[in-house]
């Protein structure tokens, strides 16, 4: 049980990490840097989702074995642990292999808000795309040894620096890494911040596309709204037909807007590729044209 009441300072160097209770009831926590959210959890019900986009990833979760059936999944970039203790929860005992930047932010969070006993939920620090690009261990994973990262059947691309993702962790060429430590039937679900005209996302649709056969767009509000706001967009991308298309209901109601198809094609409309060579950070959220 965390020892705190209220808020407590977790070590990040000059920069402002928090766990903030925001209800009792429920040991709802939230971690926050700088004052931006990054993720929300409940120690009572890991299984409750405070935001739309980590509702959605955990449907499609969900749907990727039956209910109760373990699965590997992999977490790139840890935050609260929303996901790992979601999976926990549903499957219990699931092997899952959390990348993680920062140890002492890492180490600060679990000190505050635990895992459950009987997790098999192992970490791995490191720079994401560095890790991505390294070698795989066949043998260690063989061993069923996590942390070599292979044969993923989920993998959630959550990589963010507070409210900004940088273009190495977003180009064709670290996609085609995380590819290669896939499931053949594995699914990747990549989650962004973006708003109208959603140059950033389109790029990063068209992106996955080059990479995997199947791609869908899932998002909580209108895709060709001018006036839109700044929100999540999440991708998800597979070589195997992907249970967004196939099962769109698993979303539940209001269900957001799904592209694929014929109709991603159309919402990408001739956007690049994102590569190393020329891609780009994800939108600033401090710019004024969100405001």
């Amino acid at each position: 049980m965390p020892l705190f009441s209220r808020s407590r300072r977790l070590p990040f160097g000059r920069r402002d990490a928090r766990i903030t209770l925001l209800d009792k009831r429920t040991l709802r926590y939230e971690l926050s840097v700088d004052d931006i959210p990054q993720s929300v959890v409940s120690l009572a019900d890991p299984r409750s989702l405070e935001y739309p986009y980590i509702r959605h990833i955990a449907r499609v979760i969900d749907a990727e074995a039956p209910a109760g059936e373990e699965l590997f999944a992999v977490h790139l970039g840890a935050g609260a642990l929303t996901l790992p203790r979601y999976v926990q929860a549903t499957r219990p005992g699931s092997p899952q292999l959390v990348v993680e930047f920062e140890p002492e932010l890492y180490a600060g969070m679990l000190e505050a808000l635990p895992l459950p006993d009987g997790h098999r939920v192992e970490v791995r620090f490191g720079d994401a795309r560095a890790v991505a690009d390294g070698p795989i261990d066949e043998a260690a994973t063989t061993d069923g040894d996590v942390t070599a990262w292979q044969d993923a059947k989920v993998t959630v691309v959550d990589l963010w620096d507070a409210a900004v993702i940088h273009r190495r962790v977003a180009s064709l060429e670290f996609y085609r890494r995380v590819a290669a430590r896939s499931a053949d039937d594995g699914v990747i679900a990549v989650n962004l911040l973006d708003g109208s005209p959603f140059d950033y996302s389109r790029r990063q649709a068209a992106t996955l596309r080059t990479v995997f056969t199947h791609v869908a767009v899932v998002l909580d509000f209108d895709p060709v709204d001018d006036e839109g706001p700044l929100g999540n967009v999440v991708v998800f991308a597979s070589d195997a037909p992907l249970a967004a298309v196939t099962h769109p209901q698993l979303f539940g109601a209001p269900a957001p807007v799904q592209l694929h198809g014929d109709a991603l094609t159309d919402w990408i409309d001739g956007a690049t590729i994102m590569t190393d060579a020329d891609g780009e950070d994800s939108p600033d959220p401090d710019d004024p044209r969100w405001d």
